[in-house]
């Protein structure tokens, strides 16, 4: 059996993967991806790195208490937020973490949930643009989305970056788990981008790849089909789930 991979590098590999240009999932500072790590620390892109060159540098370790105990409360000023996420860092030397390091905190705290990878897609932000954002979370088109993304996603309201937006993915989170009894694998954010949380970096990398073809496959069937995409039935998409060996594939993809 191969050695656990240590968070920090496959937090580095994950970030390589998200970034790469030709998936046009991120440019330049957009995207930012998290690690768990032991204790009440975890570890998160650091404000105005790139994915794609994303050095041991650009990821700063945090405490998750002090980020957390924000999104408890109603009005916080900016400067207060600002200065909670330096005071959070470990090193005070180590660079500012990304303002969205407040909704990684939280998402790091559900069960399961080990790494964060968080992206802009081109596809996926065409159809969350549009009027078909709602249905394109809550439905499914392909048996493989239902196997990587989950059997639907949770879709947040458009909120600004930083406390805010922390705050409305936790209250639809806590939602979707109360009606569903599951983590999500996939949050969509609307007008803004992608979410995925898995225990591995390769569930993270397989649901916003899977994700981003579920996208590009939605966008065509309703264009070709005036709007109204064939999905699949709801005890179609329940049946997938649970089947055994889209589980054993599952587990065999590491997801």
């Amino acid at each position: 059996m191969s050695a656990p991979v240590e968070p920090r590098a496959a937090l580095l590999t994950l970030s390589h993967e998200l970034g790469r240009e030709e998936r046009a999932l991120a440019i330049l500072g957009e995207g930012n991806t998290s690690a768990r790590l032991p204790g009440d620390c975890f570890l998160v892109k650091a404000s105005g790195s790139n994915l794609a060159t994303l050095s041991p540098l650009g990821v700063t370790e945090c405490r998750l208490g002090p980020i957390l105990a924000l999104l408890d409360r109603k009005r916080v000023p900016d400067a207060e937020v600002d200065q909670t996420l330096l005071d959070a860092r470990l090193d005070p030397t180590a660079k500012k973490p990304s303002v969205e390091a407040m909704f990684h905190a939280y998402l790091l705290t559900l069960p399961g949930v080990n790494f964060v990878g968080h992206t802009h897609p081109v596809a996926v932000n065409r159809v969350l643009c549009s009027k078909y954002a709602k249905a394109f979370a809550q439905r499914r088109t392909c048996p493989d989305e239902v196997v990587c993304c989950g059997v639907e996603s949770v879709y947040v309201g458009y909120a600004d970056p930083g406390l805010k937006l922390a705050q409305a993915i936790r209250s639809e989170v806590v939602a979707f788990i109360r009606r569903t009894s599951r983590a999500p694998r996939v949050i969509l954010l609307e007008n803004h981008g992608f979410i995925a949380l898995g225990a591995t970096p390769a569930a993270v990398l397989a649901a916003t790849l899977m994700g981003n073809k579920a996208a590009e496959v939605f966008f065509g069937a309703a264009v070709l089909n005036r709007g109204q995409p064939r999905y699949l039935s709801a005890a179609t998409v329940a049946r997938i789930a649970g089947r055994p060996d889209e589980h054993y594939r599952q587990q065999a993809l590491g997801l």
